[in-house]
């Protein structure tokens, strides 16, 4: 999992969630903090190293700015990604698991209206999001060497060719 401590504070929270969920599936996560390119690189070069090792990219502003770096190197080193948002596979990377952003900023768009005729905004409850979507790509796959299977592909909500 690579992240930056400085620009995803919640970090912690998806390491507790993952650690607790990993030795279901038999897996051992290594959290990787980066703050720069070169770190990205480096965390990257040793992964690609790793047999049978994957990358979970959190949703992370920092990665957001270093998504072709990331991309690049997760093809470069033979890595399968997975990535929070839409605009990772649409850019190249493997697939992305995450929030329907199109559906979050409606939501917010009505927060703002409520708050523009008064409401407080303490007042608003939260809201968690309404829809996850699964997004692969299989030229990302196909440069990585990977199969994926015709049931996963029959289970994602976008499969870029």
């Amino acid at each position: 999992m690579i992240y930056n401590p400085d620009t995803a504070p919640f970090y912690k929270e998806f390491l507790r969630t993952f650690d607790g969920a990993a030795p279901k599936f038999n897996l051992r996560g290594i959290s990787t903090p980066v703050i720069d390119a070169a770190a990205i690189e480096s965390a990257m070069k040793e992964l690609g190293q790793l047999p049978d090792g994957a990358l979970f990219v959190l949703p992370d502003v920092f990665v957001q700015v270093h998504r072709t770096l990331i991309i690049k190197l997760a093809e470069q080193y033979r890595v399968p990604a997975i990535y929070p948002y839409r605009f990772f596979p649409t850019s190249g990377g493997l697939l992305s698991y995450g929030i329907d952003t199109i559906i979050v900023f409606r939501q917010a768009a009505g927060y703002v209206d409520k708050i523009l005729k008064g409401t407080a905004p303490n007042d608003l409850p939260v809201q968690a999001p309404l829809a996850f979507k699964l997004i692969v790509n299989l030229k990302a796959a196909k440069a990585i060497g990977l199969k994926i299977p015709e049931s996963f592909l029959l289970r994602a909500d976008e499969v870029i060719e």
